[in-house]
């Protein structure tokens, strides 16, 4: 479906500047804002590119010491 809005000409320029920051064109940028806005999921293909894709050294939580003890109200 396509549908048609009108934006403040500053709006317009930030959505045109962030379009272009991640190689898409304004109508995808847009499109993909709506869908993440009503379906309210993980972008397409997202654990697909992201999660799993470290490519560096083994990641090591370091020790994380004792609990600390607080005093009660």
């Amino acid at each position: 479906m396509q549908m048609h809005c009108y934006v403040p000409d500053v709006v317009a320029d930030v959505i045109r500047k962030r379009a272009e920051g991640r190689g898409m064109s304004v109508s995808r940028y847009l499109a993909e804002l709506v869908q993440r806005e009503i379906c309210g999921g993980w972008p397409e293909g997202y654990f697909e590119t992201v999660v799993g894709k470290w490519q560096g050294e083994t990641l090591k939580r370091a020790a994380q010491g004792r609990l600390e003890t607080r005093a009660r109200f």
